[in-house]
């Protein structure tokens, strides 16, 4: 990420805020659309495209073996047995 696609958005007292256009433009939001929203406590994730487009994005992105070493507890038994 650029230091130029970085900045500050304000939110409206509805809750409402708006994305820069140069996110919209790359995000192809110009005429609106859907962005899907992970809240992570400490930080939101913002992924054009919605909830779907977030999903697809995660499991593009998690190799095989990702999710083997995961499911193994990444090499600690009690991980693995949760």
């Amino acid at each position: 990420m650029s230091m130029s696609s970085a900045g500050d958005l304000r939110v409206s007292k509805s809750g409402q805020m708006s994305l820069p256009v140069s996110a919209r433009r790359r995000w192809g939001l110009i005429g609106g659309g859907k962005v899907g929203c992970l809240d992570f406590g400490q930080g939101v994730l913002l992924v054009p495209g919605g909830i779907e487009g977030l999903r697809k994005e995660v499991m593009e992105s998690v190799s095989d073996q990702d999710w083997e070493a995961a499911q193994d507890g990444f090499g600690d038994p009690d991980l693995a047995s949760m």
